[in-house]
């Protein structure tokens, strides 16, 4: 049990959301670390949220993932369909993982790891799928596989969103779901939520809307936010690839709306549409937007910035309140932002470090909405974590007036956005950047960065009528006919002009002056 924490459960539908999720995990894995760390500050995100207790059948208490993971026959490479932390110990012991045991005690749990050796770090050139670099062990309930559809070759993939929802709708993959989801809901004391890492680009996001659908008809009342991802860049030239990803894209953002209590795209490409944009630029990363290594380790750190706000351990704001603060007026997708690392030099102030951004948008879109530089943001919940103990500065300004860092955030985003509601939260605790998370820092040596420090948003934007706009206007100059394979899939020709009816209702909502 979590002792009083607000529990979510986490689900992982498709191979991308593999690959951020296993970032993630790591991330959460390497911050359980760092709390035994006497030079770190004070845990400020309760890891009871998002974990697990319990006990092999040798009496080892463990702390694992609260997770369901979907994904395709021949995903997951060497790692096991069932885990390997409950089974023998001489099993346990050949796995090559850093695995995390929580030793119940009176007073706060300590922290310990387990014997076994920390593995070699992968190189980039031999990660091939998420379960290459995933450091932490899962519970035997977590992973279940879709056999009936193949991870690689040409045949027999999950490529529309009508197969994807059809998949749930088969009594043994709806029986296992649902088995899992009673598992891990029924031993939690507070469930508030779950969080739906969901790939929008091929028929996991018809998977994803399902899943969305059950869990609200199952567990009305508990905050459900969907996260919809995309891997970049466009196929020039693949004609067929592209047009499902959109179709994919627009039935993967829409039909989850109805039934989530938050939507949002995470993706560095530029644009949702058919048109190829290049992806973002972040100042002080160099990444390669074509590999998914890249690409998901920094959406699983923006992630893990944006979602703090469920998961503190002082003054938590719920996944409902988070939610309706952000989605009033059928507003229910909203954009993502991020500063990854945001540049705060030693020694300089934090009313300094945001003056220094000078009136732009102080973070890098993550929404393939575009520039979202002279648009209006109606509501916003932002993170600014890893700036260490606040000290003022000489008042040149009101910032530096300000006597706390959380005032400082406060009038920041007052000044910056007057019109909007916001919500924010400053942590001390950086984001640890340890192995395997790939070397991104273009002015630092590979072995300077530990941790850095990450401002992140989550913002109901007019940015998103411009987008959603494009998408059905995209979407209007198809001849859905000549992709009869996706039609086949168990989408309806009526249900393409239903899509463009509700994309463009949604987008009106995003007018700026409504």
């Amino acid at each position: 049990m979590a002792g009083g924490a607000r529990e979510v459960l986490t689900l992982q539908l498709g191979h991308f959301a593999g690959f951020v999720g296993a970032h993630w995990w790591n991330q959460q894995d390497a911050a359980l670390g760092g709390a035994t760390d006497a030079k770190q500050p004070p845990g400020e995100l309760c890891p009871d949220v998002l974990y697990r207790t319990g006990r092999t059948l040798h009496g080892q208490e463990t702390y694992t993932p609260r997770l369901i993971l979907m994904d395709l026959k021949g995903s997951l490479s060497s790692l096991k369909e069932e885990g390997g932390l409950y089974k023998d110990k001489q099993l346990d012991a050949a796995i090559a993982w850093c695995v995390r045991f929580l030793y119940l005690s009176s007073g706060p749990p300590q922290l310990t790891t387990s014997t076994t050796p920390k593995p070699l770090i992968p190189t980039e050139g031999s990660i091939r799928v998420w379960s290459d670099f995933l450091r932490v062990h899962l519970h035997p309930r977590s992973i279940c596989m879709i056999q009936k559809y193949n991870h690689d070759g040409e045949a027999g993939r999950l490529e529309a969103f009508g197969q994807g929802e059809s998949v749930l709708k088969e009594p043994k993959y709806q029986e296992e779901l649902e088995d899992r989801l009673h598992f891990y809901v029924e031993e939690c004391d507070y469930l508030q939520g779950f969080q739906i890492l969901c790939d929008l680009h091929d028929g996991f996001s018809g998977v994803g809307a399902k899943a969305a659908e059950m869990l609200q008809d199952e567990y009305s009342g508990r905050g459900i936010i969907t996260w919809g991802l995309l891997p970049g860049p466009c196929h020039r030239g693949e004609a067929q690839r592209n047009v499902y990803r959109l179709l994919n894209t627009a039935f993967g953002l829409v039909h989850p709306t109805a039934h989530s209590s938050l939507v949002c795209p995470l993706s560095l490409d530029g644009s949702l549409g058919l048109r190829p944009e290049p992806p973002v630029k972040f100042p002080y990363l160099h990444y390669d937007a074509t590999l998914p290594f890249h690409h998901s380790a920094i959406l699983a750190t923006a992630l893990d910035t944006l979602t703090a706000p469920y998961r503190l351990c002082a003054s938590p704001v719920s996944m409902v309140q988070l939610a309706d603060m952000l989605s009033f007026c059928g507003k229910k997708v909203v954009t993502a932002g991020a500063t990854i690392p945001f540049p705060l030099a030693p020694g300089q102030s934090l009313p300094d470090s945001l003056m220094q951004l000078r009136g732009a948008t102080p973070w890098t879109p993550l929404s393939a909405c575009g520039d979202p530089s002279g648009t209006r943001c109606f509501a916003q919940s932002v993170v600014l974590r890893g700036i260490g103990r606040f000290t003022p500065g000489t008042p040149p300004s009101s910032l530096h007036a300000c006597t706390t860092g959380e005032e400082v955030l406060a009038q920041y985003l007052q000044q910056q956005q007057p019109r909007a509601m916001s919500s924010s939260h400053l942590l001390l605790t950086p984001r640890r950047v340890v192995p395997p998370y790939p070397h991104l820092f273009s002015s630092c040596s590979p072995q300077a960065v530990e941790s850095i420090p990450v401002f992140g948003a989550l913002c109901s934007s007019s940015s998103l009528h411009r987008t959603l706009e494009a998408l059905a206007g995209d979407l209007t100059k198809l001849d859905v006919r000549r992709w009869a394979s996706f039609m086949d899939a168990g989408v309806e020709h009526d249900d393409v002009a239903e899509l463009l009816q509700e994309l463009r209702s949604l987008a009106q909502c995003y007018r700026d002056g409504d």
